[in-house]
């Protein structure tokens, strides 16, 4: 039997269609998130980014061409930012081993097919992949999930909250992988669910919550509890009480990795 293709969403472009209208406000590259993607890049000279969105993370010294499937997010994407064509990663528009990299960003968990999304990627690569996304597993780190949004792990498919599913997942759509933590910097400037674990106030913030598509996939009344208990005992000091060794952190590990799958085109074979 196949594996039920893991996403949160489904809901491909729809979503951001949906939410997308002021992603730029709140989402702004990390330095430090774009130096461990980009070094992964290791020496690809042409890359192809998949769920480009408005073109974060695509690195400013390689040839870049980006996919999105999103009107919405095109739309937003900055003048001189590479060229996009529309299209979905499930079916890449693009001939086999046309770039030497692929790298998709915070995207993967919203492909209708995670399995054949990842076929594609391989296929069109000659060397590599590159992905930056969360664990699925690993959800249970952030204290937001566990502690006001629970549902959030509803969301996922009862396999993939095992912790080593998802990597188990990575090795038989892509073959051998690399996995590299990325711990969050506390002042992360991309506004992603995971980046503001040392500002809770972030969450209060109506704008904040646009930009993360959690948020869009919950209940309104799961959403409306979960930021009124927080805004409460931010108020009352429990939420200090309860995290002060928090407050001390620089970065904090939260299941963020970037993934590598290195492999030769000549011998079909990963290195």
């Amino acid at each position: 039997m196949t594996p039920e293709p893991f996403s949160i969403t489904g809901a491909g472009p729809e979503l951001y269609d949906r939410i997308g209208q002021t992603y730029t406000g709140t989402r702004h590259p990390d330095p430090r998130i774009a130096a461990a993607i980009w070094d992964a890049l290791g020496d690809a000279r042409t890359v192809l980014n998949v769920g480009a969105g408005a073109g974060a993370y695509e690195p400013p010294d390689r040839e870049v061409v980006a996919l999105e499937p999103s009107e919405v997010m095109i739309a937003q994407r900055p003048p001189g930012a590479a060229p996009v064509v529309r299209g979905r990663a499930e079916e890449l528009p693009f001939a086999d081993g046309s770039f030497d990299a692929v790298m998709a960003v915070l995207s993967d968990h919203h492909w209708t097919d995670r399995r054949r999304g990842f076929a594609e990627l391989r296929r069109v690569a000659c060397a590599r992949v590159v992905l930056f996304n969360a664990n699925p597993g690993e959800a249970d780190l952030f204290w937001l999930t566990t502690e006001y949004l629970p549902e959030f792990l509803e969301l996922i498919p009862p396999r993939y909250r095992r912790r080593n599913a998802w990597a188990a997942e990575l090795r038989s759509a892509l073959g051998a992988v690399r996995r590299v933590g990325v711990p969050i910097p506390h002042d992360c400037t991309d506004g992603f669910y995971g980046a503001y674990w040392r500002r809770p106030e972030a969450f209060l913030d109506a704008s904040v919550r646009r930009g993360i598509s959690v948020f869009a996939q919950l209940s309104s009344g799961a959403v409306d509890r979960a930021i009124e208990a927080l805004g409460a005992d931010l108020e009352t000091g429990r939420w200090r009480d309860r995290h002060r060794e928090l407050l001390e952190m620089d970065d904090l590990h939260l299941g963020y990795y970037v993934i590598v799958a290195e492999f030769d085109r000549r011998t079909g074979g990963s290195t």
